[in-house]
């Protein structure tokens, strides 16, 4: 959830070497035991005691590439069977089925991730097992300045693309998968029809043009550049948290909703992970995609990384994340979701949504 970055190199090194061994040497199972490649998009330092403690529990070393989403999708194309990831980690749900549909996954059939992870939190099984599976949420607010902007007139998302709201919207790119994940709820809940007209109004109701990431959004409401704007969760909280003064600042200066409580819920986007289709070590991806459902980790995704938990069981100690408080979801499965990005694009195109 952070801007793309180029991968760490002794990450890189570490990885394509370990690649590189296991294919030119043929090490044996018993070395291979205790490996696990993994490619990350998941750019958080708060993952690094994920990692640490899963090593420590199972005595798995853990070889990681961290880079943005479309490097890792980009990379494990070029690679083909000769990659040597195990597992891939994605932050966005249309991003986790673009990679599904390309065929960069393997299906996985775990009773205990089915268990665990609600069945619209990961791909659907077609007989062989989930592609993927979600194992944090974070919910798309909407902030506004409370000094201009009534709750009332942006409690739903269609209010987003109402004319009272003319010349106070700021979003990201409507490009961005986050919106577009958005987005594609809104299409499977309005109708292609009416996503556009609704897409069609937040294009007249700009601020100014689309830009900049989530973070940049909160901080042009707080100083009255915008009056309204759409923000995930995680972001929202990590400021929340903030000692910085000015984050504090801005936090004091806008309220939050949670749109459409009384309607389908509030959108929820998902960050997941999935056993990649030439695993080399295929065993040791399955123990950690379960060892991320687990009680430790999904607890380590709120408190630690400002994630809600997929599994509803878990126990949250985010002051944060509890300051936001409890609120509706919409249940739409992810996979739906992800399905819809490419008929939002056009549509997106249609409008002139930048």
């Amino acid at each position: 959830m952070t801007s793309p970055r180029f991968p760490r190199l002794k990450t890189l090194l570490r990885a394509s070497l370990c690649g590189i061994a296991l294919a030119a040497t043929g090490v044996g199972a018993q070395a291979q035991d205790k490996v696990l490649n993994l490619y990350s998009a998941r750019h958080y330092q708060t993952d690094e005691a994920l990692y640490a403690n899963f090593t420590k529990a199972t005595g798995i070393q853990i070889n990681r590439v961290d880079t943005d989403d479309a490097g890792l999708l980009a990379r494990l194309q070029s690679e083909g069977a000769a990659s040597p990831a195990d597992v891939i980690l994605l932050v966005d749900a249309s991003r986790l089925w673009r990679a599904e549909t390309d065929g960069l996954f393997l299906p996985v059939k775990s009773s205990l991730l089915e268990s665990r992870i609600p069945a619209q939190l990961r791909a659907i099984d077609n007989g062989q097992g989930s592609a993927w599976f979600g194992f944090s949420t974070r919910a798309r607010v909407v902030v506004y300045n409370k000094l201009s902007v009534n709750r009332e007139n942006v409690d739903t998302y269609e209010e987003l693309g109402d004319a009272k709201n003319k010349g106070k919207l700021c979003t990201r790119s409507g490009s961005h998968p986050y919106n577009l994940s958005l987005f594609g709820a809104v299409l499977e809940h309005l109708g292609a029809e009416r996503t556009e007209t609704w897409l069609k109004g937040m294009v007249a109701n700009m601020a100014r043009d689309p830009k900049g990431g989530d973070t940049d959004q909160i901080k042009a409401v707080a100083s009255g550049e915008c009056g309204i704007a759409l923000t995930n969760t995680y972001y929202l909280a990590r400021m929340m948290r903030s000692t910085k003064p000015e984050d504090r600042n801005a936090i004091e200066k806008i309220g939050v909703v949670f749109p459409n409580q009384s309607t389908w819920g509030t959108h929820i986007n998902i960050a997941g992970g999935a056993v990649a289709r030439h695993a080399k070590n295929r065993d040791n991806a399955v123990k950690f995609l379960e060892y991320l459902s687990s009680p430790e980790a999904q607890a380590y995704f709120a408190n630690g990384n400002n994630e809600w938990p997929a599994v509803a069981d878990t126990k949250v100690a985010n002051p944060a994340l509890q300051a936001l408080g409890n609120f509706k979801s919409e249940t739409i499965p992810s996979a739906v979701v992800g399905r819809n990005q490419s008929k939002v694009q056009q549509l997106l195109d249609r409008v002139g949504y930048k």
